[in-house]
């Protein structure tokens, strides 16, 4: 009797720990799927034109590749907030399980359009899965994942993204046909599937939903006045390094370019792949620097990190030299450990009953207004005199967000974070 009474605990922790595993398989492979749907249209895109439309100038191609990728993050950010608000009403787990399922679902229904118009409304609706997951899932884990390792495996899963986006170049390789390729949407379906049975609920979710339900006068509520100044400050700081993140990304090729009188293509290509890789190993390692010096400590290093590279990088270079690699690689580690560090304290921000809202909230404000930032640092570049000139002047949004990460003190996770 003394040996069972000693090994139920352990058994029940075991257990446990299976089941978080569970999680983290789904929460990571429903996230890396996302990232290979949202670049699916990308590589494929020269295929489909051919088959819809016929030879189509250059112009008319970038066109209706703009509307197409529009229409994607217009998706990506709707289904942020909404999926947010039914994941809290509903539940974790069934939000989660459902936005896997219809981003898959259709991106599977892709593979049978017969028209552009088809097309775009199946790419908007893949978006809106997507960018409900985005938000559930770092949710999710914030809420249950043991506080000791939640830092490092949040860090883990800010990675899921662009090793999707990497593998879809591995896809485009493998399967030629655009139809066979967007067939790719079963996996996260079956995922979704199976993680009915793999997953459970948020148990601070139901605790904090009951509460709730028995005091709904007391209740928190996403736009009342305890949380206006938080979820303000929330997209300020995300914003501000997203807006910084995906100008500087977007316009980095064509700077290279500017700064050689010969063909800059190789250049580009490898200025991407050190931006890319750069942001993998800074996600991947922004758990451990969490732990080691502590989360706003993070937040600060990021941002100042961010803005004196992004001086280094676009005020001092008057001419390429391969010292440039250098400089975006520990551009990118720092973005990269930034997505990690944000993805952990944001959600933190929230009590449990409004959280999912609140953080789909902070995440796609500043998504929506980053598609504006890309587009004015083009428009600023003949204004400014160069590239370079425009692009350091955006980085300037990195010390926006560093002065409030540094000013506002009293607005701390609600569950501690380190």
């Amino acid at each position: 009797m003394q040996t069972e009474l000693i090994a139920t605990p352990v058994a029940q922790q075991s257990v446990k720990s299976v089941r978080l595993i569970l999680l983290f398989i789904v929460c990571f492979a429903g996230n890396m799927f996302a990232g290979s749907v949202s670049t699916l249209m990308a590589v494929y895109l020269h295929v489909v034109v051919r088959e819809f439309q016929g030879n189509q100038s250059s112009a008319q191609l970038n066109s209706i590749s703009a509307y197409i990728n529009s229409l994607f993050i217009f998706g990506w950010a709707t289904g942020g907030f909404l999926w947010g608000l039914i994941s809290d009403k509903t539940g974790r787990k069934a939000a989660l399980l459902l936005s896997i399922g219809s981003y898959g679902i259709f991106t599977m229904l892709t593979a049978f359009s017969q028209s552009w118009g088809e097309v775009m409304i199946c790419r908007f609706f893949s978006g809106f899965g997507a960018g409900g997951l985005l938000v559930i899932s770092f949710t999710l884990i914030s809420e249950v994942w043991p506080e000791k390792s939640k830092a490092v495996f949040t860090g883990i899963l800010s990675i899921a993204i662009p090793i999707g986006i990497f593998s879809t170049g591995l896809l485009n390789y493998i399967v030629a046909s655009w139809r066979q390729g967007f067939l790719v949407g079963v996996l996260p379906v079956l995922f979704a599937i199976a993680g009915y049975w793999m997953i459970d609920e948020s148990g601070l979710w139901l605790k904090d939903k009951s509460e709730e339900q028995m005091d709904k006068k007391h209740a928190p509520h996403l736009f009342g006045a305890s949380n206006l100044r938080i979820l303000i400050v929330g997209s300020v700081i995300f914003g501000t390094m997203l807006i910084g993140l995906w100008a500087i990304f977007s316009w980095l090729p064509t700077w290279i370019q500017s700064l050689m009188s010969t063909d800059a293509h190789k250049e580009g290509d490898l200025s991407i792949m050190f931006l890319g890789m750069g942001g993998l190993i800074g996600g991947f390692l922004s758990g451990w620097v969490v732990k080691l010096v502590g989360l706003r400590t993070s937040l600060i290093a990021s941002f100042v990190v961010c803005f004196a590279l992004s001086f280094i990088l676009f005020k001092t270079n008057s001419s390429f030299s391969p010292v440039i690699y250098a400089e975006i690689a520990v551009l990118a580690l720092f973005f990269g450990a930034s997505q990690g560090i944000l993805s952990l304290y944001i959600p933190a921000l929230f009590p449990a009953v409004i959280r999912a809202s609140a953080t789909g909230f902070c995440f796609n404000t500043g998504r929506l207004l980053t598609a504006l930032a890309v587009l004015f640092a083009g428009v600023l570049v003949d204004v400014l005199g160069g590239y370079g000139n425009s692009l350091f002047i955006f980085s300037f949004v990195f010390l926006m967000g560093l002065l409030v990460v540094v000013f506002v003190k009293n607005i701390q996770p609600v569950q501690p974070a380190e």
